[in-house]
C-alpha cells in the first residue's frame, strides 16, 4: 500500500512540474524599449498594443541599469541578460571589475556557452555587425566592445564544446580587415574549423549545420536569416540556443520603426513554427528615447514621405524623438516553457536564469 501511495505521488509531482525547453530563442530588440513597442504598433496598425509581442502571455518589467551608470550601452545590457552577471558599459561578457580598455575581468559563462558545454547547437543571428556588442556577448570576452579582431577571433577558440554553430551577421569588411591585422585570415580559418562560409544566406550548403554569413550591410533578408538558422540548428535533438538581434534605434525613424514590425512578425512566427517545447523570450538591451506626445487615430504618425500629403511642422510632429539610450524598465516577454517565470519586476540579469531554469541546469531560487 505504501509503495502505491508513494508511486501516486511522485506521477503528481511530475505531472505539477513545470516541463523543461528543448530550446530557447531570445529575440533582442536593441533599442526596443515600451516606448518604441507602442510607437510602432500605432505605426503599424493605428492602433496600441496590436504587436504580437503585445499579446505574449507572460510579462515583467526589467531593469537595465549597469554597474557605476543609470543608463546602459548594449555590451553592459546584453551582457547582463546572457550572463546573469552586471557589468561596465563597454565591457563585454567579462565582469565588472574589467576596465573598459585598460584591464580585463574574469570570464562570464554564456548561456551559449552552457549550451556548447552540454552539446547543444548554438546561433547568434544579428542584421548589425556581428562583432558588434549584442551578439558578441554571446561568444566573445573583451574589456573593449570597440576590438572588432578580438571579438570575431574568438569563434576560432571556443572555450566551451565546439563553439557556436550558426553566425549570420553584418559587418564583413571591418570584421576581415579587423582579423587581418592580428595575422589571421579569417575566412580560411572559419573553414578549417569545419564551417561553410559564404557572403549570403541563399549561398550556403543546404546541408550545412555549422556556417558563416558576413554580410555587407544589414540590409538583407533577417527573417530568411533566422528561418535558415532554426533549421540548421533543429537538426541537432538534444535541442539549441539561438539569439535573434534587430536593430531598432529610432534615431532615423522610419526604418527603426519598421524593424519593430519586422522582429514583431519574426517572433510570431517562431512561436508558430517551434510548438510547445520551446521557450520564446523578447527583451530589449535597453530604451531609447522615443515618445508619442500627440496625434489621433488615423492620422499618420510619421511625417508624409512622397505620398503627397503636407508634412506637419516640427511642433506639431506626434513622435518625439531624442538620440540616446534611457534608463527605464524594458519589457521582458515571454511563451512556451519556463515562461511562467517571467512576471513582475525583474532584473536584466534574472533572464538568464530563466533560460537556464527553462533548460533545467540550475535550480530555481527561493523568493
Amino acid at each position: 500500500m505504501i509503495r502505491v501511495i508513494l508511486v501516486f505521488f511522485l506521477c503528481l509531482a511530475s505531472l505539477s512540474a513545470e516541463r523543461r525547453a528543448k530550446n530557447v530563442i531570445l529575440f533582442l530588440g536593441d533599442a526596443g524599449g515600451i516606448s518604441t513597442l507602442h510607437a510602432a504598433s500605432v505605426y503599424g496598425h493605428n492602433h496600441p498594443q496590436k504587436l504580437f509581442i503585445q499579446s505574449m502571455p507572460f510579462v515583467a518589467l526589467v531593469d537595465t541599469t549597469p554597474v557605476e551608470s543609470w543608463v546602459s550601452d548594449s555590451a553592459a545590457g546584453m551582457t547582463a541578460i546572457i550572463t546573469g552577471h552586471k557589468t561596465r558599459n563597454g565591457v563585454i561578457s567579462q565582469s565588472a571589475d574589467a576596465i573598459r580598455g585598460k584591464k580585463d575581468g574574469a570570464p562570464l559563462k554564456t548561456i551559449l556557452e552552457h549550451a556548447e558545454e552540454r552539446g547543444l547547437a548554438t546561433g547568434v543571428v544579428s542584421n548589425v555587425s556581428i562583432a558588434d556588442a549584442t551578439p558578441a556577448a554571446c561568444y566573445a570576452h573583451v574589456n573593449d566592445r570597440r576590438m572588432t579582431g578580438e571579438i570575431f577571433a574568438q569563434v576560432l577558440s571556443p572555450r566551451f564544446g565546439d563553439g557556436v554553430d550558426i553566425v549570420f551577421g553584418a559587418g564583413r569588411k571591418p570584421i576581415l580587415e579587423a582579423t587581418a591585422k592580428l595575422g589571421i585570415q579569417i575566412e580560411d580559418a572559419l573553414r578549417g574549423r569545419g564551417f561553410a562560409v559564404a557572403p549570403s544566406v541563399e549561398q550556403l550548403p543546404p546541408d550545412a549545420r555549422r556556417a558563416i554569413v558576413l554580410h555587407d550591410s544589414g540590409n538583407f533578408d533577417l527573417p530568411a536569416a533566422v528561418n535558415r538558422a532554426i533549421s540548421s540548428l533543429s537538426q541537432n535533438r538534444k535541442g539549441f540556443f539561438l539569439m535573434v538581434e534587430c536593430d531598432m534605434h529610432t534615431n532615423d525613424l522610419k526604418r527603426g520603426l519598421d524593424r519593430v514590425l519586422i522582429m514583431d512578425r519574426m517572433v510570431r512566427d517562431a512561436a508558430a513554427r517551434m510548438g510547445r517545447d520551446t521557450l520564446i523570450l523578447f527583451t530589449a538591451d535597453h530604451s531609447f528615447d522615443i515618445r508619442v506626445v500627440r496625434g489621433a487615430q488615423g492620422d499618420p504618425l510619421l511625417p508624409a514621405d512622397g505620398d503627397g500629403a503636407k508634412p506637419q511642422p516640427a511642433a506639431r510632429q506626434p513622435l518625439r524623438v531624442d538620440n540616446s539610450h534611457t534608463g527605464e524598465q524594458v519589457l521582458l516577454a515571454a511563451t512556451g516553457p519556463g515562461a511562467s517565470r517571467v512576471r513582475g519586476y525583474l532584473l536584466n540579469t534574472d533572464t538568464f536564469h530563466v533560460m537556464m531554469q527553462a533548460f533545467g541546469w540550475e535550480k530555481p531560487k527561493s523568493k
